[in-house]
This record gives C-alpha cells, sequence and structure tokens, in this order.
C-alpha cells in the first residue's frame, strides 16, 4: 500500500506545500552546500583585496585569466550534473553499486578534459591572454599566472567528480568540509605568498600575482588527496580505477544518454560567459581596465550573494531525485511548485541583500590603487545595480534548469534554451552594440545581463509540461 503520505502535502507560506519536516531534511543539504559555495566565491573576495592592494593590473589580469578555469568548471559541471541526475534516483533506491560504477564513469570524461586544459593553460598562456584583454601588462601578467596555475585543472577534474558523489550518497556534510578546508587554505596561501610577510628569501620568486597561481594550485592538491582518501576509506562507493577503462555498458550510454545534453548546456552557457569576457575585455578603450576590475568586483559579490540560490538549486536536484527514484510522482510534481515559489522569494531576497551592501563593496574597491573615485568606481556602482535584480532571474533559472528539470533527467532543455537565448539573442546583440554602433560599456553590459531573463517564458512553458516526472532507475531496468 503506498504511502497516505505521498498525497498529503500541507500548504505552508504561500502555497509551498512540502510535507512536515522537509525543510529541515532539505535544510540539511542547503546548508552545507551553500557554505561551501560561499567559501569557494570569498577565494575570489581574497585575489580581489589582495591583487588588488598590489597593482590594478594583477588584480585584472588574474580576473581574466580565471576565465579559463571558470570554462573548465562549467564543463565539469556537465559531468558531475549527469552524476546527480543518475546517483540521487539510485542512491533513493538504495543501489549503491550503481552509484560507485557512475562515479568511474564520470572520471572516464574529466580527466581527459582536465589535462588538455593543464596542457593548454600551461603551453599556451599568450594566446589565451590575448583574447581576454587589450593592457599589455595585463596580458603579460595573466599568462603567469596560467603557467603557474593549469595543473589545478587536473586536480579539479578528480575532484569535483568525487566531491559531488558525496553530496548525493548521504556525505554532503563532508564534502563540503573538504571542501571549505580546501578555501580557507587557499586563502592564507594567498596572503603568505602573496605579500610574503615574512619576508622568506625563497619566496621572493612567487609574490604577487605568482603567489596567488601557486596557492589555488596547493589547496587543489590537498583537496584532491582529501578525495582520493575519501574514496579509498568509504565502504560503499568507492574509487576502482579498473572501472574507469572498462568497455561500454548499458550504464555508460544511459550515463551518457543524461549527460550530454548537460554537458552540452554548460558548454553553450559557459562559451556564453566566457564569450561575455571576450567582450568586456574589449570595451573601453583606454578604460579597459577600469571595466574589466568593476565587471570582476561586480561577479565576486554577485556569486557570493547566489550561494544560497545555487544551495536550493543543488538540494532539489537531490531531493527530487531521490523521489522520483522511488516513483513518488504526485509529491513530486507538488514540490516542483513549492520549490519554484522558494527559489523566486530567495532571489529578491538574494537582491536585497545585494544592495544593501553595494556600497561597503565599493568602500573595500577603494583598497585597490587608482579605484578611489576614477572610472573603475563608477563602473561598479551600476554594475552592482545591475546584478541585484539578475539575481532573480539566476534563482529562478538554476532552479528550473539544475534543479527540477535535471532531476526527473529532463537534460535537454536547458541545452537548446541556452543555445538559442545566449548564442541565438543576447551575445549578437552585445557583439552589434558594442563593435558595430560603439555603444557605451555600460549598455553593452545591461544588454548581456538580460540573459537570465529573455529565457524565462518558455522556461515556464516547458515547465508545466511535466517531462521531468520520471524515474530514470525504473526506465533503465525496464530498457
Amino acid at each position: 500500500m503506498s504511502s497516505n503520505r505521498e498525497h498529503t502535502g500541507r500548504k505552508g507560506f504561500l502555497g509551498m506545500q512540502f510535507e512536515p519536516g522537509y525543510f529541515r531534511q532539505l535544510f540539511r543539504i542547503v546548508l552545507p552546500i551553500a557554505a561551501q559555495t560561499l567559501m569557494t566565491a570569498l577565494v575570489s573576495v581574497s585575489d580581489t583585496l589582495m591583487l588588488g592592494a598590489v597593482n590594478q593590473e594583477s588584480f585584472a589580469a588574474a580576473s581574466q585569466a580565471s576565465q579559463v578555469s571558470t570554462l573548465e568548471n562549467f564543463i565539469i559541471f556537465g559531468v558531475t550534473a549527469g552524476i546527480s541526475t543518475m546517483a540521487a534516483q539510485y542512491w533513493g533506491k538504495g543501489d549503491k553499486k550503481t552509484v560507485e560504477r557512475i562515479q568511474s564513469i564520470a572520471l572516464r570524461y574529466t580527466l581527459p578534459f582536465g589535462f588538455l586544459t593543464m596542457l593548454l593553460a600551461t603551453f599556451l598562456p599568450g594566446p589565451i591572454m590575448n583574447l581576454l584583454a587589450t593592457d599589455p601588462t595585463v596580458r603579460s601578467l595573466g599568462a603567469e599566472y596560467l603557467r603557474i596555475v593549469g595543473v589545478s585543472y587536473l586536480f579539479t577534474a578528480v575532484s569535483q567528480v568525487v566531491l559531488t558523489v558525496m553530496k548525493n550518497s548521504d556525505r554532503v556534510a563532508r564534502s563540503s568540509a573538504y571542501a571549505i578546508s580546501t578555501v580557507i587554505l587557499n586563502i592564507v596561501l594567498n596572503f603568505l605568498l602573496i605579500f610574503n610577510p615574512f619576508r622568506i628569501e625563497a619566496l621572493r620568486c612567487v609574490e604577487g600575482i605568482r603567489g596567488a597561481a601557486l596557492a589555488t594550485s596547493l589547496s587543489k592538491l590537498v583537496e584532491v588527496t582529501l578525495c582520493l582518501l575519501e574514496s579509498v576509506r568509504h565502504e560503499d562507493v568507492k574509487l576502482r580505477v579498473r572501472q574507469i577503462f572498462e568497455k561500454m555498458t548499458k550504464l555508460s550510454k544511459d550515463f551518457w544518454h543524461y549527460s550530454w545534453p548537460l554537458i552540452a548546456n554548460t558548454i553553450a552557457w559557459g562559451g556564453g560567459m566566457f564569450a561575455f569576457s571576450v567582450i568586456i575585455g574589449q570595451l573601453g578603450g583606454e578604460d579597459n581596465t577600469s571595466i574589466i576590475s568593476a565587471h570582476a568586483m561586480g561577479n565576486i559579490v554577485k556569486n557570493c550573494c547566489d550561494c544560497l540560490g545555487a544551495g536550493v538549486g543543488h538540494g532539489a536536484a537531490i531531493l527530487l531525485g531521490n523521489r522520483l527514484g522511488r516513483g513518488e510522482f504526485e509529491q513530486a510534481k507538488r514540490d516542483g511548485r513549492s520549490y519554484v515559489i522558494l527559489s523566486l522569494l530567495i532571489g529578491v531576497l538574494s537582491g536585497v541583500v545585494l544592495l544593501l551592501i553595494s556600497p561597503l563593496v565599493v568602500k573595500l574597491a577603494h583598497l585597490m590603487p587608482d579605484f578611489k573615485g576614477g572610472q573603475a568606481e563608477y563602473y561598479l556602482e551600476r554594475i552592482l545595480w545591475m546584478c541585484s535584480y539578475y539575481m532573480i532571474g539566476r534563482t529562478l533559472n538554476t532552479m528550473l534548469i539544475n534543479g527540477i528539470f535535471s532531476a526527473g533527467g529532463d537534460t535537454r532543455f536547458g541545452f537548446w534554451c541556452d543555445l538559442g537565448n545566449l548564442w541565438g539573442i543576447i551575445i549578437p546583440a552585445a557583439c552589434i552594440a558594442a563593435f558595430a554602433c560603439g555603444a557605451p560599456p555600460l549598455l553593452v553590459y545591461f544588454i548581456l545581463y538580460l540573459d537570465e531573463f529573455t529565457k524565462i517564458p518558455i522556461e515556464a512553458i516547458h515547465y508545466k509540461k511535466y517531462k521531468w516526472l520520471r524515474n530514470i532507475a525504473a526506465d533503465t531496468e525496464q530498457a
């Protein structure tokens, strides 16, 4: 007999119908993930303040060079989202060995990509920076940063897979603890290596931007070491190297079936964000460094304020996936509606918080040489205002595409939506405005920041079709 619990959602605040105790369960997952996301963003804050205290060119160079890791993270996110889509449902069903095999299959794809990214950053940093900046000093400093930080991209390709599997196998707190510890280590190493406060002679060669790159590489080495130790000693989900090199199986094909749209989606979206940086990197003429610095500061603040929205989206993907794996479709449908309402509330709250802290952000930016009273401050104040309303669309879209749709294996929609929206509308419009019409940088920035809103109507229509109400584990068994 099916549980009555599945059909008795309790009406709550603003029509949300989560079961009694569900919020407690949700936020046991959300809070560690949100804390991890915030701490990761704080690494960028530490880079900003510390490199900004060195000089504005170092800050701008590290910001633009880090777009390589951002692009890698987007693609790895596609694979790890595929892990979440399948692992959450199989774990909800109680099939732990399949979750273990899913981890090995994911590493089969992330390892080669991480290795390739490492090679590009290490051996071709000059051409990469030529795309991302016009200032010769920024290009030179960014190339130095990429040569040192490149090895961290390989470490990330392993650690992110293991951390994602941990989150989907009842080890959310431990996964976040590893990631947060790594972030704290990164911040401490940033201070020691960028400024060399104890005047250690051996560290003089890595002071400044080189120190920031080395701090990232060392902290990522620690993170991947922790992940490998976890995988060796865990009883249910171990890392088995031989599984990585096994022949294609039915599970491998299913993983690829659900993951390729997510990978393609993150390539489309991540490539779009990379294109944003390329466009912004060519704006402003003599004020190019100012617009890059203001854009980087705005991104950091936006990412800090987005931590709760990202956490709730990830939590929704896990818990909805567990429920769908158990075949509880009616309650999953009610949960989906409640998650949409919750994401809108969090988006508004995040935007208000961003507005409230904006004056403090501008004061912190004054720590950077040549920022106070200059063009960069003018850009930053207006970019922060745009970021505040952007949070509403970002939080809602994270919930729909990365949370609700992915939980049920409805992974193709996000790809086609971002491909059409970003590459069909937003980027062409921004390029025309910037390079054909010579529009002011802030107008171009405004056009770029419409991307989270122009796709909402089509997402709402798709949500109502309920294609995401699917039990992947059952479909695999029947096949």
